[in-house]
């Protein structure tokens, strides 16, 4: 009774002309970025960062929910329309959610996605209610090098678990502690790889790494790769659905709803898992299997489901351990830390009235995203005619005008234009863009615990082992790297050879899946920023 009574006094917050006009403004704008190919609510949160510095914590706060919801909700339109996932967690949605457009069915598609977003999203938010406290709970009786342990298994599932290779996440992941660690050292007082400048004595802020990295390189990643005709969109209807498809689509949402929620929650649990295991699972169950591959409703209703349960579940990680499963989550982390809102296991204490009227915002936010996109879904899908030359050129405008806000220095912008160049060549050579910026937000939180761990025992090695908790945490790490090794043991002797020379399994994967997840690595429409 107690969460739903603070969960009460949250909706009093909320409930307040100037928030609800800020929470329309993040459903309505999220659910624009996510229409758009290219444009995540990654990268709108971070270019939105520097002006919410002037607002209340819980007004930021409200706008960054309404669009990570709502970013979320828009990404199924390009999937469905154009079968050019803008995101790879609606890679997935693509595979069926084209053919029913195809076949004159996308205003089905649309609604289904729309409704299972809805409801998975309620659902999801109300696991945080019950959910939340007791993790947090938890987390109070953890000590330095507990949480040293579990941020080295957020590193290595960022790496290991989410990345198509490990080498390729590794190498994001040093690059972003690298980043992480240039300022002054907190203990010493030496300057770290500041290379003299002046201006890098105080590290380089998150704002601009992030505006930089996600703002900046993806849009010179688009230009590269710029078509100049507007996309071609299929027709869209208002979207409705029929009773056999209320009947067919209600099962895959509270499926999806189930599957996506623990990824979510789980640190470095993504969405891409729980969406593949969502389709396979509908695959399976269905009654209908003939459809599948030529437009089957339920391959897109639950995929979806376990898309927007997903990102609810990754606030739980976010507010009760401080710990970012997703890029959006780990800037969001940044605004906390910008308001001077420490992230982690006391935040619940400490600002109990701005969390509960961050859960409350996103009830209210995903009612209106649900009125919003199932009599708007037309008109979102003109967005997609907008030439790509304009509206990546007020996006490098804007970014510039952020990144120069946050210290209103000049070298700021020089600092944005390297790394929007080292975004471009990450999504050049295929590196994921969320262990940098997870390296960039944990690497001195990492380094912070560690050293208090060795300072706890006198410098003994034996201090960041820790307890239990430690010790389930390094066994996954152990895992999670010799997994690949696991398996390839497994098949050398556990199959005896079977589909050896000239076999139909001989050479594994060669990473060619079906047509959307092409579409999504490939050229201009790839978007790593939840990658």
């Amino acid at each position: 009774m107690d969460n739903l009574n603070s969960l009460m006094g949250g909706f009093g917050d909320v409930l307040s002309p100037i928030n609800l006009l800020i929470a329309l403004l993040g459903v309505t704008v999220g659910t624009a970025v996510g229409v758009l190919p290219g444009i995540g609510p990654a990268m709108t949160v971070a270019l939105l960062l520097p002006i919410t510095y002037g607002l209340e914590p819980v007004q930021g706060l409200i706008l960054f929910a309404g669009i990570f919801y709502g970013g979320m909700y828009g990404g199924s339109t390009t999937s469905i329309l154009l079968n050019t996932p803008g995101e790879s967690s609606s890679v997935v949605t693509a595979i069926e959610g084209n053919k029913m457009a195809k076949a004159g069915r996308a205003s089905q598609a649309l609604a289904t996605s729309a409704i299972g977003s809805f409801v998975a999203g309620t659902i999801g938010t109300l696991g945080i209610v019950f959910l939340m406290p007791q993790v947090v709970k938890f987390a109070i009786s953890l000590g330095a090098p507990e949480y040293l342990a579990i941020i080295l298994l957020t590193f290595t599932g960022v790496t290991a678990v989410l990345g198509a290779s490990r080498i390729r996440g590794l190498a994001a992941l040093v690059l972003g502690l690298t980043i992480g660690v240039v300022g002054i050292d907190f203990v010493t007082g030496q300057q770290r790889l500041t290379g003299g400048i002046p201006q890098l004595a105080d590290g380089i802020d998150v704002v601009v790494v992030a505006v930089g990295i996600f703002a900046v390189g993806e849009a010179l990643w688009v230009a590269a790769h710029l078509r100049r005709k507007a996309a071609e969109v299929i027709p869209v209807g208002r979207p409705w659905m029929g009773k056999s498809d209320w009947k067919r689509s209600w099962k895959p949402w509270l499926r999806g709803t189930a599957l996506g929620f623990p990824f979510g929650a789980l640190p470095a649990g993504g969405a891409e898992i729980p969406t593949l295991l969502s389709y396979t699972a509908e695959k399976k169950l269905t009654k209908h299997p003939e459809e599948f591959g030529h437009g089957a409703i339920e391959g897109v209703a639950g995929p979806e489901a376990a898309n927007n349960a997903s990102a609810a579940g990754t606030l739980v990680p976010m507010l009760a351990l401080g710990l970012p499963t997703n890029a959006t989550a780990a800037i969001m982390l940044a605004a906390l830390q910008g308001w001077g809102i420490e992230p982690g296991p006391l935040l619940l204490t400490k600002e109990p009235a701005l969390v509960w009227a961050l859960i409350a915002s996103l009830f209210i936010g995903n009612t209106m995203l649900l009125l919003l996109n199932l009599p708007l879904a037309p008109a979102w899908a003109k967005l997609l005619q907008i030439p790509r030359p304009y509206l990546y050129a007020g996006i490098l405008f804007f970014a510039s005008m952020g990144a120069y806000a946050v210290n209103s220095q000049p070298f700021d912008l020089w600092l944005l234009l390297g790394l929007g160049l080292l975004g471009f060549a990450m999504r050049r050579f295929g590196l994921p863009v969320l262990p940098l910026i997870v390296g960039v937000i944990l690497g001195p939180l990492a380094e912070k615990q560690g050293r208090r761990s060795l300072q706890l025992t006198g410098g003994e090695i034996d201090g960041l082992i820790g307890g239990p908790i430690a010790w389930f945490c390094y066994a996954l790490i152990v895992v999670a790297i010799a997994w690949p090794l696991i398996n390839v043991v497994r098949s050398r002797f556990g199959k005896g050879g079977k589909g050896g020379d000239g076999g139909k399994g001989g050479d594994g994967g060669d990473g060619v899946g079906p047509e959307p997840l092409a579409n999504a690595k490939a050229g201009y429409s790839y978007n790593s920023s939840e990658a």
